[in-house]
C-alpha cells in the first residue's frame, strides 16, 4: 500500500512539473514572431526529433513494443487537440480557448471510467466542480466576443485532450510513444503552412523554438507518460489545470502583464482543487497501474 501511495505521489509530482512546463507556452509563443501553425508544426517537429532519440538511444524504452491500435487513438487524440486548440486560438479569444479545452477533466473522468474502469472518488467530483468555477472567475473579464466556431472547436480539443489521458492510462509498453506519434502527425499537418508563411530565423526566434521543443512539450511529454503510469486519467487532468493558472504569471514575471483580480481569485480556486484531488481519504484507493515502471 505504501508502495502504491509513493507511486501516486511520483506522478503527481511529474505531471505537476508538466503542467510547469506547459504553462510556459504563452510567453514563448509570445516571443516568436511566427504565424501560430508554423509554431506548433516548428515545437512538434522538435519535440519528436528529441523524443525520438531517446525511445531509441535509452535501452529499456528501446526494447519496449509499439502497439499500433493504442498508438493510433492515442497520437490521433492528442494532435487533434493541440491543433484544434491553436485553430480556435485564431477564431475565438484566447480565454474562451484555454477555458474550453480544460474542461478536459470532465471528459477524462469520463472516458478513464469507460476505457480504463476507473470510476471517479467523490473527492473529484468535488475538485472538478471547483476547477470548472475558478476557470470561470480565472477568465471573467477576458471572456469577450466570441465565436460559436471557434468556441466549439475549443471544446472538442477538450475532449480529445481527455481522451488521450485516458487511452494513455491503457497503454501497453510505453505511453509517451503516442504523444511522439501525436507530434509527429502535427508537424506533418503544419509542414505545408511553413511555405505560405515563412518563419524568420533570427536568434530569438529560434532559441524560443528549441525551447518550446525540447522542454514546454518535449520533456513536458516524458513527464506526462511518466506520471499517467502512476495516476488515473482523472487525477492527471485535474493536476494539469495548473497549466492555465500558471500561464500569466509567467508573462507577468517577464513583460510586466498584470492579472486581474478576478484572474487571480480563480487561480487560487483552482491551485486548491488541485490540491484537494491530491488528497486521498481513509477509504480511498491508489491508482492500481498498468505499469509502474519507468
Amino acid at each position: 500500500m505504501q508502495t502504491m501511495m509513493n507511486q501516486n505521489r511520483a506522478g503527481q509530482g511529474a505531471v505537476f512539473l508538466c503542467a510547469v512546463l506547459w504553462s510556459t507556452a504563452g510567453l514563448f509563443i509570445k516571443l516568436v514572431d511566427w504565424n501560430p501553425v508554423v509554431i506548433a508544426g516548428g515545437r512538434s517537429l522538435i519535440a519528436a526529433v528529441f523524443m525520438g532519440i531517446l525511445r531509441f538511444a535509452v535501452p529499456k524504452r528501446r526494447k519496449s513494443p509499439f502497439k499500433p491500435g493504442q498508438l493510433w487513438m492515442g497520437g490521433i487524440a492528442y494532435s487533434l487537440t493541440m491543433l484544434l486548440f491553436v485553430t480556435a486560438n485564431k477564431m475565438t479569444s484566447a480565454a474562451n480557448a484555454i477555458l474550453l479545452q480544460y474542461s478536459a477533466p470532465i471528459w477524462a473522468a469520463l472516458f478513464g471510467w469507460v476505457l480504463a474502469g476507473e470510476k471517479p472518488r467523490r473527492v473529484h467530483g468535488i475538485s472538478l466542480v471547483m476547477v470548472t468555477g475558478g476557470l470561470v472567475l480565472f477568465f471573467r473579464d477576458s471572456l469577450e466576443g466570441f465565436s460559436v466556431a471557434g468556441d466549439i472547436l475549443a471544446l472538442a480539443a477538450g475532449i480529445f485532450f481527455g481522451a488521450n489521458s485516458a487511452v494513455m492510462r491503457v497503454q501497453k509498453g510505453e505511453p509517451s510513444d503516442s504523444i511522439l506519434f501525436a507530434h509527429i502527425i502535427t508537424a506533418a499537418v503544419c509542414a505545408p503552412f511553413m511555405f505560405f508563411y515563412p518563419p524568420e530565423f533570427n536568434a530569438g526566434n529560434v532559441l524560443s523554438v528549441l525551447f518550446l521543443g525540447l522542454f514546454q512539450i518535449g520533456a513536458a511529454s516524458l513527464l506526462f507518460s511518466y506520471g499517467i503510469k502512476r495516476l488515473s486519467a482523472v487525477e492527471a487532468m485535474l493536476t494539469a489545470t495548473a497549466e492555465p493558472v500558471l500561464n500569466p504569471v509567467w508573462v507577468f514575471l517577464v513583460m510586466g502583464e498584470k492579472p486581474a483580480v478576478s484572474a487571480l481569485l480563480g487561480g487560487g480556486v483552482i491551485i486548491a482543487a488541485v490540491l484537494l484531488s491530491m488528497l486521498r481519504g481513509p477509504g480511498t484507493k491508489a491508482a492500481e497501474t498498468p505499469d509502474s515502471s519507468g
